[in-house]
């Protein structure tokens, strides 16, 4: 059974930093390209960045470009999003999923993120 479980969100002041992290079991994780996605309530999910299998190739939404970093540990199963500079617009749940299913409900429960003064 594949699983995703999301952690590591929290409440920090604009400006500030989190770490994400996904773990992952249940398939071949090195295999698969990754992505973390965002939704806020009542709006769809917002794509967010992506990673190769390798972790070689990665690409972002602009909304994150140049704050938002992410990585993958394929030794762990792990998928991390380090997010710096943090917005008020980024306050959303974040979750990961496998690429091809970005735009699936999400298997996991996601990590709340809130950015507020």
């Amino acid at each position: 059974e594949v699983q995703l479980v999301e952690s590591g969100g929290g409440l920090v002041q604009p400006g500030g930093s989190l770490r994400l992290s996904c773990r992952a079991s249940g398939f071949g994780f090195s295999g698969y390209a990754m992505t973390w996605v965002r939704q806020v309530p009542g709006k769809g999910l917002e794509w967010v960045s992506v990673v190769s299998g390798d972790g070689k190739s990665i690409l972002y939404a602009n909304s994150v470009k140049g704050r938002f970093t992410i990585s993958r540990d394929n030794a762990k199963n792990t998928l991390y999003l380090q997010m710096d500079s943090l917005k008020t617009e980024d306050t959303a749940v974040y979750y990961c999923a496998r690429d091809f299913e970005r735009s699936a409900p999400p298997r996991g429960q996601g990590t709340q993120v809130t950015v507020s003064s």
